[in-house]
């Protein structure tokens, strides 16, 4: 019997060396439905590091420029002794808060433009490699800006250089996780499933805030370490585990049991997204040829102001809690940390209910439209009326996060994912990266425009920052228009024809 040739490198060689020992301790190969809720677990874990590290710099801005308020008299002396603190050189002078703006800008800013290369680059390698480096720079440059506290650092540029950097590594994230999800897993209940595992993002932004808060009281530098080691540590879990596709992976989905290409000596059964099995042979998608598929241009300009919206409040809500009298008092910066962790709360049970809600109905757009125009009235009711006491404040916070990150969630995880793997691509696995980095790339410069302009007008009115945000989730609403038109016609001849047996989302169809 003749000898059969393989290529170089094996499905068993490209596959990561964790999963490779779990199978050598088992004796066998690792199911298909193993994999994916391997992928989910370390994707999870992954970004919620990433916005872990993000969340830092809010928790820390009032230790770096404590703003004293003009009406003291409403305060204790133990309350002053903490308010009226020196802070850190030069966040603690006259422009501190614009200075903290500045370094808000500067991170959004190159994490926006990094993310379009992202996704270019992340659709060209191997993606589990490209997270591990991007875990690695933003561990690292987190961990650089709190070094400043024990080297004594007074100077400007050298934390918003820092920043920028942390910005740059920063943007690996997303395109890539989105991409090894959208290969995982079908479209049929992608919107629940993504909604579910997009909980991520709140969950990063809740352990960010607790572990900084915590740290606090050691020095600011710590909240800032800490969080930098932990990403470089899920990082290596991630560079042992993380099978990026079933192909490498050797698996298929057929009758859930593993295929080695190896064994058979035959091409690798079709992954899950319609991908043929020359998928090494396709070309990846272009970033002009992925602006024109149908979708994503409307849906990239909804996230600017949608994101917006939700980075406004990542970057400042601590900051802005602290600085605002609940039932008479003000809460010191832990505690303003805490309680803000309560909108990401929120935030993960909007994720949540905008996929159920996409999926159910089959309308991405009129979902995420509806949840814009909902976060109008909560922004103004939670401005007006969220220091009335804690309790209205929590409440009104916990509405305010279910607004504002459900359509966030839904297009950055279930559209991107469902525009990635359009029809016009037919088939085309190599998109996923480039058009998630568009949309969520598109929807950063929103993100570093936000936290900037709060900056400033912050320092006139916190009620013209809420009408900033109201108008921009009025816009994100807008921008889907003809989206929700589209699926809204979709629906209506769906009806008079009486069938249901096509559950496509119109956007795949615009």
């Amino acid at each position: 019997m003749g000898s059969i040739s393989y290529p170089e490198t094996t499905h068993t060689n490209t596959k990561p060396p964790g999963i490779r020992f779990l199978e050598y301790i088992k004796k066998s190969s690792l199911s298909f439905k193993t994999h994916q809720a391997i992928v989910l677990i370390i994707t999870f874990l992954a970004y919620a590091s990433y916005h872990a590290t993000r969340k830092t710099t809010s928790i820390i801005k009032s230790s770096l420029d404590p703003q004293t308020l003009e009406n003291s008299s409403l305060l204790s002396c133990k309350t002053l002794s903490w308010l009226l603190g020196t802070g850190w050189a030069p966040f603690n002078g006259s422009n501190g808060t614009a200075l903290l703006g500045d370094l808000d800008l500067a991170f959004l800013f190159v994490y926006s433009i990094g993310m379009f290369f992202s996704g270019h680059i992340g659709d060209r390698m191997n993606l589990r490699i490209f997270l591990t480096i991007g875990m690695m720079g933003t561990g690292l440059f987190t961990s650089l800006f709190g070094v400043g506290y024990w080297a004594n650092i007074h100077m400007f540029y050298y934390y918003l250089i820092v920043q920028m950097l942390a910005g740059l590594f920063q943007s690996t994230g997303w395109p890539s996780v989105v991409a090894v999800i959208g290969k995982w897993f079908e479209k049929g209940n992608r919107g629940l499933v993504m909604g579910v595992w997009n909980a991520h993002t709140s969950v990063g932004n809740i352990s960010g805030s607790l572990i900084a808060s915590y740290y606090l009281k050691y020095g600011w530098g710590w909240s800032m370490v800490v969080p930098g080691l932990g990403i470089i540590f899920v990082g290596l879990v991630l560079f042992m585990f993380l099978p990026v596709d079933p192909e490498s992976a050797g698996v298929s989905k057929d009758g859930d049991s593993p295929v080695l290409s190896e064994k058979i000596g035959a091409e690798v059964t079709k992954p899950l997204l319609g991908l043929n099995s020359k998928d090494e042979k396709e070309s990846p998608v272009g970033f002009i040829e992925a602006w024109k598929i149908p979708g994503v241009a409307p849906f990239a300009f909804c996230l600017f102001f949608a994101k917006l919206v939700a980075y406004t409040f990542l970057y400042w809500l601590p900051f802005y809690i602290s600085h605002t009298a609940i039932d008479g008092e003000y809460l010191s910066d832990v505690a303003a940390g805490n309680l803000s962790t309560l909108f990401d709360v929120g935030g993960v049970v909007g994720g949540i209910l905008a996929g159920h809600i996409s999926d159910r109905l089959n309308a991405r757009a009129i979902t995420a439209a509806s949840f814009m125009y909902c976060a109008i009235p909560a922004l103004y009711v939670y401005r007006n009326y969220g220091h009335a006491s804690m309790t209205i404040n929590i409440i009104l916070m916990l509405v305010t996060g279910v607004f504002v990150n459900g359509p966030y969630a839904l297009i950055t995880t279930a559209v991107s994912a469902d525009l990635g793997t359009h029809r016009s691509l037919k088939g085309n696995s190599r998109a996923l990266a480039t058009v998630t980095a568009i949309i969520d790339g598109t929807g950063s410069i929103g993100a570093a425009i936000g936290p900037l302009l709060t900056g400033y007008i912050s320092t006139q009115s916190w009620s013209a920052v809420f009408t900033m945000l109201m108008a921009a989730a009025l816009v994100a609403g807008l921008f889907l228009t003809r989206l929700v038109v589209a699926e809204i016609s979709a629906k209506w001849q769906e009806s008079r024809r009486g069938t249901t047996s096509v559950r496509r989302s119109p956007i795949a169809n615009v």
